[in-house]
């Protein structure tokens, strides 16, 4: 882990903490509801922030889907491995990476900032510091899901405890609220927008990189489909959300552009 992960994480740790803690202390909807000693929604909202956060985490350090090397796929060529990693056919040959020379599979990226191939490349995150790839992509969705859900409802919370005066003390009393909503409205925006993007990606089986770079990547350009890996909205996401093991796209690819137009 570098220096600059462990600030993003721990800014985000901290943020989501103050944030939470902050909409405790003041007088809002789940401050009422915990003084009447109705602890089933402040309960309820605790669990989710600490879930969003365990999420962003398990997100943030799992391995997104690294292209091992030849040497590491013989030293870990057991039976549960092989049937996780899928077996390209012999006559496919594969490219190697400029970088790392790794053979690469379809799909896969080069990311500069993690220095490894990533399989089914989406994008490299900032936020948490990681790829995301075909490994932890599904989970990167379950945490924006969940994501969304506490900043929406944190923003009602936030809205519940404001009461406008026009007076400075006012201000000076309601100063965090203000600030913990107009955050809260922006980062649920963000998140909303995120969220829609991927999930109509997902619904097309196509990726970020993909979709922001389609006349530079060879596979699609010489593909005669515009989208060689759409199987249809329904298997896409079956295949996202519910595969438990790797996918050779190769023989998708050229499944898809054998089939009679």
């Amino acid at each position: 882990m570098g220096a600059g992960g462990l600030w993003v994480r721990a800014a985000h740790t901290a943020l989501s903490g103050a944030l939470a803690l902050g909409l405790f202390l003041h007088r809002t909807d789940l401050r009422k509801q915990e003084e009447r000693g109705e602890l089933l929604q402040p309960l309820i909202f605790g669990l989710l922030v600490l879930c969003s956060v365990l999420l962003y985490f398990k997100v943030s350090l799992m391995d997104p889907g690294f292209v091992k090397s030849e040497e590491e796929v013989e030293a870990g060529n057991s039976e549960e491995q092989r049937m996780v990693t899928p077996q390209v056919p012999s006559n496919i040959k594969m490219r190697r990476c400029g970088y790392c020379m790794v053979k690469q599979p379809m799909r896969a990226r080069h990311c500069q900032l993690c220095q490894h191939c990533v399989r089914r490349y989406d994008h490299h995150c900032p936020w948490i510091e990681n790829c995301v790839g075909e490994k932890n992509h599904p989970l990167f969705i379950a945490y924006l899901s969940v994501q969304l859900v506490v900043l929406l409802w944190g923003g009602h919370v936030a809205w519940s405890g404001l009461y406008f005066e026009q007076s400075w003390d006012w201000l000076q009393h309601n100063i965090f609220l203000l600030m913990s909503f107009f955050l809260i409205v922006i980062f649920t925006v963000v998140v909303l927008l995120l969220l829609i993007s991927h999930l109509y990606l997902i619904s097309c089986n196509t990726t970020t990189w993909e979709f922001m770079s389609h006349h530079r990547i060879s596979y699609l350009r010489h593909s005669e489909l515009e989208n060689p890996f759409d199987q249809g909205v329904i298997l896409n996401l079956w295949r996202f959300f519910c595969s438990s093991h790797l996918t050779a796209w190769e023989n998708i690819y050229f499944q898809r552009n054998s089939e009679p137009v």
